[in-house]
């Protein structure tokens, strides 16, 4: 086997977004999950709602390889993978001066949140514009530290309700991050989303992608629904 794939720092970041085939197997995508989880990938596995997909599936891995065993597993399993996203974790540009335990826990997190159940879930990719006069880029750095200072403290008024991951895929994915919460109830999400976005950093140079929501359940128990 080839050597591992993996980055200098933090860990990578498999988004699946999967319907069941006529070749789905129950079994064998829960076998394909605990074999990731026994070759140390945290999965997390959420049965959605709407039409874009009926199940998706979170891992984590420092080895690039790892996720993709994982995946090829899951499609072996007769599981259509109809979208997907790539990122790693990583350190804000913005988050200087933070404590050394709270930068180590956002380029090592555990998915999902332990201290509080937090079932209800959601994905979404975002990047910044860069249109006309609307261009996050050519900000300076210090407006731009000002605007996400302000964008972190709405979110902080949900602690103990939402647990955010943010994720970077600039070069390795369609958007520049990936945005998962997990959440207690299912109207957290629509709460912090809404609040967040009348952030500058959100209301002026915001770009979203597509949502996926749905609930967190035992893998066994999204293969019965499947």
């Amino acid at each position: 086997m080839s050597e591992a794939i993996t980055p200098s720092v933090g860990r990578g970041v498999l988004h699946l977004f999967c319907k069941p085939t006529p070749l789905f197997d129950g079994e064998a995508v829960v076998a394909a999950v605990k074999a990731a989880e026994a070759a140390g990938v945290q999965v997390v596995t959420v049965s959605t709602l709407g039409h874009k997909c009926d199940a998706a599936v979170m891992a984590m891995h420092e080895d690039w390889r790892e996720l993709r065993a994982l995946q090829t597993g899951l499609q072996r399993a007769g599981l259509d993978v109809v979208d997907s996203y790539v990122s790693l974790t990583e350190v804000s540009e913005y988050a200087a001066g933070m404590p050394q335990e709270h930068l180590q826990a956002r380029l090592y997190p555990d998915i999902p949140p332990r201290a509080v159940p937090m079932p209800a879930w959601c994905f979404y990719p975002m990047s910044k514009k860069r249109e006309g006069n609307v261009n996050w880029f050519t900000l300076p750095f210090d407006q731009r530290k000002d605007l996400m200072h302000e964008h972190g403290t709405s979110g902080r008024k949900f602690a103990g309700r939402v647990v955010q991951y943010i994720t970077g895929s600039t070069g390795v994915d369609d958007f520049e991050w990936g945005v998962t919460l997990f959440a207690v109830t299912p109207d957290v999400l629509k709460e912090v989303v809404y609040t967040m976005r009348f952030d500058q950093a959100s209301a002026l140079y915001g770009d979203f992608g597509a949502f996926y929501t749905g609930y967190v359940v035992p893998v066994e128990e999204l293969v019965a629904s499947l």
